[in-house]
């Protein structure tokens, strides 16, 4: 519990005379000093600062301040309102990395849920060549591709794919072409707008995420000469 409180944003001394209230009640400031081992001015300006943050109340009673503890869920809505207060902040943090991103001309990505990241970027694509398909792919995402698939079909992008590979599945929206098996490997290459992305189907994917129009450009001739030898 103790740890939890701290994680909500409370201090240790806070905890301490907030816990002291919770499980014995009001009380006089002199009393919560004996419970906590707090000095009595750390006291009074612990349960200021409690008082504010609306998780401890008091009562006059003979000119003496009696606390008590409020209403725990109290704890939730200060989170809840500091949600709200950082999201303005989160918006613009997030919008001035996408900007920095969109400069940047290389990225790295390892495992399963960074990868997702470049074919989600696939789906603002108008069509997807890929070069060395891998039917290996779909067993590492195995469901993801399924909900991959079904978006690049509602959004009408077609796919060009030249593979070693006459295992890989027919998909919506996609045309496949193959050469020799003897070319068999796990990289695959996938274009798209200005991107190339070069991706390791290993039990742990790597892919390199090149931002470059004159390598996206050369990648894409290189593809179409090999589109022209692949056979149906």
């Amino acid at each position: 519990m103790y740890e939890q409180l701290k994680e909500s944003g409370l201090t240790e001394n806070e905890i301490k005379v907030y816990l002291a209230l919770i499980n014995n009640g009001s009380n006089l400031a002199g009393k919560i000093s004996r419970l906590t081992g707090l000095h009595r001015r750390t006291i009074y300006d612990t349960t200021e600062m409690l008082i504010q943050k609306g998780l401890i109340g008091y009562i006059l009673k003979n000119n003496r301040r009696i606390f008590s503890a409020t209403n725990p869920n109290k704890l939730l809505e200060n989170l809840e309102e500091k949600q709200a207060m950082l999201l303005p902040l989160v918006q613009q943090l997030k919008s001035k990395l996408d900007e920095k991103k969109e400069k940047e001309e290389t990225l790295f990505y390892k495992g399963k849920q960074a990868l997702k990241n470049i074919f989600e970027d696939q789906l603002n694509a108008k069509e997807i060549l890929i070069l060395g398909a891998n039917s290996e792919a779909y067993k590492i995402l195995q469901f993801y591709f399924k909900w991959y698939d079904q978006k690049r079909k509602a959004r009408k992008i077609q796919t060009r794919i030249i593979t070693h590979d006459r295992n890989i599945k027919r998909i919506p929206l996609a045309e496949i072409r193959y050469i020799h098996e003897k070319y068999n490997n796990p990289l695959a290459i996938n274009i798209y707008k200005d991107k190339v992305a070069i991706i390791l189907w290993a039990k742990e994917p790597i892919a390199i995420l090149i931002k470059n129009k004159e390598i996206s450009d050369s990648y894409k001739l290189y593809f179409e000469l090999m589109w022209k030898t692949a056979s149906k």
